[in-house]
């Protein structure tokens, strides 16, 4: 049962705060275990793909 404190799924989606900060929480990790890993990560850079090395991953 829900607690009076505890927002609805729809209240959470209409104001989207709490869903950016788990994405942005999750992206955090994903880019430390590739880090950790010694894995590269791929991003989109003025309409390229660059690849990134692990030691210049920046996590936060």
């Amino acid at each position: 049962m829900k607690k009076k404190s505890e927002k609805s799924i729809d209240e959470i989606f209409k104001e989207g705060t709490l869903i950016d900060k788990a994405l942005k929480k999750a992206v955090q990790e994903a880019l430390m275990l590739h880090k950790q890993a010694g894995n590269p990560i791929v991003v989109w850079r003025d309409g390229k793909i660059v690849w990134i090395k692990p030691d210049e991953i920046a996590v936060q």
